[in-house]
């Protein structure tokens, strides 16, 4: 099991998660409470999101190491779109 995180200053991380967590629940398995959420992009892929008051942390893992850079694009770039009041920095590790 491959893995990427990053840890997003914010505080408007619990928007941000349930605001990802909705938009995708239409066509994912999605779970979330306002602190920590979670969604199932296939059999193989899951992306964690954990907000505090100060930031939000993403966990992605997949089964196949190569989805990891292209479901970490989409997640960050539907969150900075969710977040244009305020420049957010994703620091992908």
């Amino acid at each position: 099991m491959a893995t990427t995180t990053a840890s997003v200053k914010t505080e408007n991380a619990s928007r941000y998660l349930q605001q990802l967590c909705k938009h995708w629940s239409h066509k994912f398995k999605v779970e979330f409470t306002p602190q920590s959420g979670g969604i199932e992009f296939g059999e193989t892929t899951h992306v964690g999101l954990t907000a505090s008051d100060s930031e939000l942390d993403v966990v992605i893992t997949a089964d196949d190491a190569s989805e990891l850079p292209r479901v970490a694009e989409v997640v960050e770039n539907h969150i900075v779109r969710f977040a244009f009041r305020e420049e957010l920095v994703f620091d992908w590790k």
